[in-house]
């Protein structure tokens, strides 16, 4: 990794500053994506940023496949059923609705993937962990709409997230003075800041093309983090889920406006018109939940 600084010789043929070569500076991508303060100021200016480039004129590629998880569906909680079944109403727009569980997620892995990403996601001890992962492999693969299990669809419009092919995701913003989540009105509405908040986006949802180069990154860096863990326990958030895939977007929107790349992506600002998270569900009283979980070893 460099330092992120090219500086010229400091004896200079002149001492007339005016004369003297421009010290430039390297901005190197993974070094901002890897730290946590330089990381979370580029999301700042990201979510501040006014994006109101109209749609591009290309055909979306975006499958209008809706594409959900839960680890066993054979035990599957009567609450959690009234989540996934909310977004029925869907089909008659035209989406086709996807539910994996554990077995059906790894024969898709090992099928569309390979083995290397089957033993990976083998390496995620926790079902929230190998909901993260599957989803990456999935939306990577074939393209499409990603919801949690524990989202409500509200009956708002999703048109929108169709009408281009870039990366839609959902910013969020965490207090670690109050330990708690900062509501969207307060942190994008109002443009506030505090130097407490930690401002990341969700992996949940995840609407995009196959192939596109966010979750290529967010899948790669995964995959090589799990495989190497030789069994260890892993942060789940910084491994597979939301801090993963922050950072990799972080990394590509650098490279893209360093090479004066048009931004693939869209942070989105209405997500809770189309749909809440339900918090008081059964699973959560129990190690289902992955802040409740722990390991053996």
């Amino acid at each position: 990794m460099t330092s992120g600084r090219s500086l010229p010789s400091p004896f200079f043929a002149s001492s007339d500053p005016s004369k003297r070569p421009p010290v430039r500076i390297q901005i190197d991508p993974s070094h901002i994506a890897e730290d946590d303060r330089l990381r979370c100021c580029h999301m700042r200016a990201l979510i501040h940023g006014d994006d109101m480039r109209p749609p591009s004129p290309e055909d979306v590629t975006i499958p209008k496949v809706l594409v959900q998880f839960w680890h066993d569906l054979s035990e599957l909680p009567v609450d959690v059923r009234e989540c996934l079944e909310s977004w029925a109403p869907l089909t008659r727009g035209g989406f086709k609705r996807l539910i994996f569980d554990d077995n059906s997620a790894l024969a898709f892995i090992r099928e569309q993937l390979g083995d290397p990403y089957a033993s990976a996601f083998g390496q995620c001890r926790h079902p929230a962990m190998r909901c993260d992962y599957f989803r990456l492999c999935y939306i990577y693969k074939n393209g499409g709409f990603y919801v949690d299990a524990d989202e409500v669809y509200l009956g708002g419009d999703c048109a929108s997230l169709y009408a281009d092919n870039r990366l839609k995701v959902q910013p969020l913003c965490y207090d670690t003075r109050t330990d708690s989540m900062v509501h969207c009105d307060v942190f994008m509405g109002q443009r506030a800041y505090s130097p407490d908040w930690i401002l990341y986006v969700n992996n949940n949802p995840i609407v995009a093309p196959s192939l596109h180069p966010i979750v290529r990154s967010a899948l790669a860096r995964a995959t090589r983090l799990l495989l190497a863990s030789a069994g260890e326990r892993l942060d789940m958030q910084s491994t597979t889920g939301p801090g993963n895939l922050t950072a990799c977007l972080v990394q590509h929107s650098i490279a893209s406006r360093a090479a004066a790349k048009a931004p693939d992506f869209l942070i989105l600002r209405y997500w809770d018109g189309i749909s809440t998270c339900r918090w008081p569900l059964s699973y959560r009283l129990d190690e289902r939940n992955w802040r409740l979980w722990k390991p053996t070893s």
